[in-house]
């Protein structure tokens, strides 16, 4: 990626699924909320890593620095986590088949992976 001087801090994630449909899904979802600032920008794409079908979420971001950087990560992996959690939920069998039970103690996601549930006060 080449470096833009109005944004110079860059991170590149990629987030595998097991079908297109599910990274498809993720991608709808994730791109209807707008960063926060003007600060950082955000690009989702699909991509083939392992095979032909389009089953990798690429989110890139660039921001004008380490800290808007940070910020605006921590928040996506927060929406990836209850993206993840709806998943769980609705595709039964699906976040277990793809080894995520390794995340039960990532932050976010526990109540969805023990399936404990949040009750408003």
């Amino acid at each position: 990626m080449a470096e833009d001087k109005d944004f110079p801090c860059s991170l590149v994630i990629d987030i595998p699924f097991p079908t297109n449909r599910l990274a498809s899904a993720a991608i709808r979802t994730l791109s209807v909320d707008q960063e926060l600032s003007a600060l950082v920008q955000r690009d989702f794409d699909l991509v083939a890593k392992y095979g032909e079908e389009k089953t990798v979420l690429r989110t890139t971001y660039r921001a004008t620095t380490n800290r808007m950087l940070r910020v605006a990560v921590n928040g996506f992996f927060e929406s990836m986590g209850v993206v993840l959690q709806v998943m769980e939920e609705l595709d039964t069998d699906v976040i277990h088949e793809m080894g995520f039970e390794s995340m039960e103690r990532v932050q976010g996601v526990e109540q969805g992976m023990t399936g404990s549930t949040v009750t408003g006060g």
